[in-house]
C-alpha cells in the first residue's frame, strides 16, 4: 500500500472505533494484532482486543471524540497525534465517575502489512487525564 493509503487506513480505524465498527476492525485488524500500551492493564490483541479496549473507553467517557492533528507516514508506518476528548462518567480503569470533561493528548504509531494493521504503540498523556478526572491535584 502506498504511504497516503496507510494514512488513510490509520484516520479509519479511529472512525471506526467511535462507531464500535466490529465489521470494519474484523477486515483491517490483523489477527495477531498488538497494541503496546503501559497504561493499560490488559492486553489488546486482534479485533477481539480493540472491541474489549472499545468497551472500557465507551463505559467510562461519554461523548468521546478523537480528533486528529496530524498524521505522517513512512513505508509502512503512520504516526497520528491527535486529541482525546469526552466526559467521564463511567467508571475508566479503576477511576470512578467524575463528571468531569477529559481533553488529552495522545500520539498512536501503527504498522501497517497487506492493508491490515498489525501493531501499535500508544502513547497518552495519563498524567493529564488523572489532574482532570480530579485522582491527583491539579
Amino acid at each position: 500500500m502506498s504511504t497516503d493509503a496507510n494514512k488513510d487506513l490509520a484516520r479509519a480505524y479511529f472512525a471506526a472505533f467511535l462507531a464500535r465498527d466490529e465489521a470494519w476492525w474484523q477486515r483491517h485488524i490483523a489477527p495477531d494484532f498488538v497494541r503496546h500500551d503501559p497504561g493499560l492493564d490488559f492486553a489488546v490483541r486482534g479485533p477481539e482486543g480493540v472491541r474489549r479496549l472499545g468497551e472500557v473507553l465507551h463505559g467510562g467517557v461519554t461523548g468521546m471524540a478523537l480528533l486528529i492533528d496530524e498524521v505522517i507516514a513512512e513505508s509502512d508506518k503512520v504516526l497520528v497525534r491527535l486529541r482525546f476528548q469526552g466526559r467521564h462518567t463511567g467508571d475508566l480503569m479503576g477511576l470512578a465517575p467524575s463528571g468531569h470533561a477529559i481533553d488529552i493528548a495522545v500520539m498512536d504509531l501503527f504498522r501497517i502489512v497487506d492493508g491490515r494493521l498489525v501493531e501499535h504503540w500508544a502513547l497518552l498523556d495519563n498524567l493529564g487525564l488523572l489532574k482532570q478526572v480530579g485522582a491527583l491535584p491539579a
